[in-house]
């Protein structure tokens, strides 16, 4: 019997014939992307994402750090992780998830790992998150001031298991909380 290669997703180069950005934004643009595939040319549009990372921060006694933060889009203060886009020239992934632990809740850890890597929306946009497990956690030396709906920023820490039932119950939607937690949970058994 044949070997059935291992469940991955498959990277694919294709020859891009044309690319422009058609919007530029704050935070992203908008690109259209003409391309060669299969015995065609398909056209698509596609936010351009400068990436993030999420830190699911885990005390002594098992607990997870959610943090709550109003969400235009979606008019609704969500329970998220501490998070933040990757817009610092040259910063590593580890080192851009320290910083927003540290600029969101005032917290370092001793102990980084990275928990999940994934793809939010590839049918739509480019971006990739990082999700990093840290532990050892305790109080930075120094605080920062938060702006806009950071200042606004309710921490809770919460059992893993509690975060868990609450997404399988749908009261967390937030899409990167429910993979981190969900992953940890997992990873636990």
């Amino acid at each position: 019997m044949p070997e059935v290669p291992a469940l991955a997703d498959e990277p694919t180069p294709v020859t891009v014939l044309d690319s422009s950005r058609v919007f530029h934004g704050k935070v992203w643009d908008i690109q259209s992307e003409r391309f060669q595939y299969g015995d065609g040319e398909i056209t698509r549009e596609f936010m351009r994402h400068p990436g993030a990372v999420a830190v699911l921060a885990v005390d002594d006694e098992d607990r997870v750090l959610l943090i709550q933060q109003y969400r235009h889009p979606i008019r609704s203060r969500e329970w998220e992780l501490p998070a933040g886009l990757l817009d610092v020239d040259g910063e590593s992934l580890l080192v851009a998830a320290q910083r927003e632990l540290a600029e969101e809740v005032d917290l370092v850890a001793a102990h980084w790992s990275v928990l999940a890597e994934f793809a939010p929306s590839p049918g739509g946009s480019d971006e990739a998150i990082t999700v990093y497990l840290a532990t050892g956690v305790s109080d930075a030396h120094e605080t920062f001031d938060r702006e806009a709906e950071e200042a606004h920023i309710v921490t809770r820490w919460v059992p893993l298991d509690d975060a868990v039932q609450a997404v399988l119950d749908g009261r967390l939607r937030n899409a990167i909380l429910q993979i981190a937690v969900l992953t940890a949970h997992a990873k636990q058994r």
